[in-house]
């Protein structure tokens, strides 16, 4: 019965059982089933055991992305613990992204030194007419400093600064002054060092204190794939404390990925093994959460 229903599940999103096409999957073991069944997390963990290949794993995930799969193939009874959890509780509270900082951000630099450039860009980079990590780093700073329209005279608060990438680019190509936010210890200890000289600051906060941790208002803020740790039921509050620390005649800067659809939970494989406690914003949630705080003046996709 359970492999009857995984493989019609599978063929509603074109995908076979030891099919001919890149994206048919290819089933090395039976209990492959019965994890399936599981939802997303069983059918990660089981391609993780060997339990499953395919030849184009891109186009398998492509096939049940654009079907639609995602809300049809998570298990139901997994999805509705998911979706309670997240509607009876606030999963990205001040205590909870404590702990995800600390399990994710609080890690030796050396091991994110293996896969970032020079300026520490955890969010994508733009590879416009280069193949190399560094330049599209600094392609995709030089984006972020254009569109605030950064002038040497300016004031500039990063919320999730990170490891101080942006800090010590627009302090030093643009003579600014940054204030960059971090909750990681271990963050703001690497981007102290790595910023001195310049004029630029770095602070342990939760961006909910900012309010009472910084006396100032700044012309320029940006949060820059920050977003993606607040949860919906804290957008708001995020947009809130953006206005009150921003000039009035200040600009801000948000970057994050986007979902086509509203969102209040994270994928359980997500949860687990990438970001704990994600969520990725739909443009409806972002709008509704800037509503009557700021003039839209510029909406830009990549990718």
């Amino acid at each position: 019965l359970i492999k009857s229903w995984v493989s019609k599940t599978l063929g509603l999103a074109g995908i076979k059982i030891n099919g001919n096409a890149p994206w048919d999957i290819c089933v090395n073991n039976e209990r492959f089933y019965r994890r399936a069944a599981r939802g997303t997390l069983g059918l990660g963990e089981a391609y993780m055991d060997g339990d499953w290949d395919v030849e184009s794993l891109d186009w398998f995930f492509r096939k049940l992305i654009g079907s639609d799969m995602e809300k049809r193939y998570m298990a139901r009874l997994q999805r509705f613990r998911h979706d309670l959890n997240a509607l009876m509780s606030n999963l990205q509270s001040r205590r909870r992204s404590r702990t995800v900082v600390e399990k994710h951000y609080d890690l030796d630099h050396r091991m994110y030194n293996q896969f970032l450039g020079p300026y520490n860009q955890y969010t994508c980079c733009f590879f416009d007419d280069t193949e190399e990590l560094e330049q599209a780093e600094i392609i995709k700073l030089e984006m972020i400093c254009d569109k605030l329209d950064i002038q040497p005279t300016d004031r500039v608060l990063d919320i999730g600064c990170g490891w101080g990438g942006f800090a010590k680019y627009a302090a030093s190509t643009r003579g600014c002054e940054v204030t960059g936010i971090t909750l990681s210890a271990e963050q703001a200890a690497f981007a102290q060092e790595y910023t001195v000289g310049l004029k630029a600051k770095i602070v342990i906060s939760d961006y909910r204190d900012l309010p009472d941790v910084l006396e100032r208002r700044y012309d320029k803020v940006l949060v820059c794939g920050m977003i993606e740790h607040v949860g919906y039921k804290n957008y708001r509050c995020l947009m809130q404390v953006v206005a009150e620390m921003l000039k009035d005649d200040g600009l801000f800067l948000l970057h994050t990925i986007g979902n086509s659809h509203n969102t209040f939970v994270a994928d359980p494989w997500i949860e687990k093994y990438i970001f704990r406690n994600s969520m990725i914003p739909s443009m409806r949630q972002l709008v509704d959460s800037f509503r009557g705080l700021f003039v839209v003046q510029d909406w830009e996709n990549y990718g």
